[in-house]
């Protein structure tokens, strides 16, 4: 643009010098004089406002804000991180594997109903076991006599001994008791299924025989507790019946022995025949000397008194009056309430032996009734005895395991995680609460 403008210029400066005649270099000097300086664009320069106090206060803890997260990333790797990584590796290289039996059994009544089929043991179990008997085997088979038991037959400081390196699920030796108590609760779980009265029970071990032999050691003792508890139940219902059968009978044994003696003695039967006997000859006496004393009455007012016939009537009726009198003799001397040779239990006379042997025949009577009563009720107690009788029935027998379940591997390595992650969290919250607050 300016080479231009100047060669316009020259040539104006030519022409000028052509036409007019001036000088040639003061023409040149008045067209540079004239000569417009060439506009440059600039770019438009920004400002920058002041800054404000505020946004100064802000743009200060910019060099902190790098550090704390460089403290919260090392506390999330040292809480979270490292315990998970350390978890999964001991999970996966360290921990043995752990077989479990499984078996299912429950405590069922002889007085249930017996089910048609095998699902009635589900639908019906609830009414042959008792809730009570269940919850005991629960308490049993985690209690420490079981764990006594499995330690005198098995050792389990031998059984559960640690594999390799892995003594956080092995069993250390020289444990106490309680320490073996709870190991065992550990490796051995069992539930109650309220619905069909059906116990479950696991078992785990290092290896597959250690973990069936254990399964079916616990269901047999725990049959032998079913067992020794149904017996005791029944012993207690029985006793009582039985004692007061044992009385009665003894009791009865002894009125008819009272009654065999009585017999012996007096050698007759029953008293009771012979008493109506003697009535009778009383009566056939009493006749025969009323008709006497008729006869006599005739013969005096006929006769005078030293005739033959008034002689022979009065020595007659002389021999039936004592006659009877001997026989009245025999039921008793006519006193009541007076203690005498006839009316003592060891008399003779026909009202002390008939005396002596209503008493013997109630006793008997009595002692037999009482007898048949005890017979009754030992019945009774035998049924409601028979009501309490418990068997353990085994719906799964222990089986045998191929396949090791345990440990959950990726399931305690992600807890692990989980744990960590939200005790981290927690942490962290209560640090940046309680700075804010200060």
């Amino acid at each position: 643009m300016i080479t231009a403008k100047a060669g316009d210029a020259s040539a104006n400066a030519a022409a000028s010098s052509s036409g007019q005649g001036k000088p040639r270099h003061l023409m040149l000097l008045k067209g540079l004089l004239e000569m417009k300086p060439p506009v440059v664009e600039r770019p438009p320069i920004e400002i920058e406002p002041e800054p404000s106090q505020d946004s100064t206060a802000l743009d200060r803890p910019r060099a902190r804000l790098k550090l704390r997260h460089i403290v919260i990333a090392a506390t999330f790797f040292c809480a979270v991180l490292v315990p998970t990584i350390i978890a999964g590796a001991y999970m996966m290289f360290v921990a043995a594997d752990q077989y479990h039996s499984t078996t299912s059994f429950s405590v069922r009544s002889l007085a249930s109903s017996q089910p048609s089929d095998l699902m009635g043991i589900f639908t019906q179990a609830s009414g042959g076991s008792t809730v009570s008997d269940s919850y005991m085997l629960l308490d049993y088979v985690l209690g420490p006599e079981m764990v006594q038991a499995a330690d005198q037959t098995f050792d389990l400081e031998k059984v559960f001994a640690p594999r390799g390196l892995d003594y956080f699920y092995g069993l250390g030796g020289d444990r106490t008791i309680e320490e073996k108590i709870e190991y065992w609760k550990r490796m051995v779980s069992i539930n109650f299924d309220q619905s069909s009265g059906v116990l479950n029970l696991n078992v785990k071990a290092f290896d597959p025989a250690s973990s069936q032999k254990l399964s079916r050691f616990i269901v047999d003792q725990s049959e032998k507790l079913v067992n020794s508890v149904s017996d005791a139940a029944k012993s207690e219902v029985l006793r009582d019946a039985e004692n007061a059968v044992a009385k009665m009978e003894t009791r009865l044994g002894n009125a008819q022995i009272e009654v065999r003696k009585f017999r012996s003695v007096m050698q007759e039967a029953d008293p009771t025949e012979g008493a109506k006997l003697a009535a009778q000859i009383v009566a056939t006496l009493e006749q025969q000397l009323s008709v006497a004393k008729t006869e006599l009455s005739v013969a005096r007012s006929q006769m005078s008194e030293e005739s033959p016939r008034v002689k022979v009537l009065n020595s007659q009726i002389a021999s039936l009056e004592q006659q009877l009198s001997r026989e009245r003799d025999r039921f008793g001397d006519g006193q009541s309430g007076k203690k005498g040779r006839f009316n003592t239990d060891d008399a003779t006379d026909v009202a002390g032996r008939l005396d002596h042997y209503e008493k013997l025949e109630t006793e008997r009577g009595f002692s037999e009734k009482a007898y048949t009563s005890a017979l009754a009720g030992l019945e009774k107690a035998k049924i409601e005895a028979s009501s309490r009788d418990r068997y353990m029935a085994v719906v799964i027998k222990p089986t045998l395991p191929q396949l090791a379940l345990y440990p959950s591997r990726l399931l305690n390595t992600l807890l692990v995680f989980a744990i960590g992650i939200m005790l981290w969290g927690v942490g962290v919250m209560v640090f940046y609460n309680i700075r804010d607050r200060n």
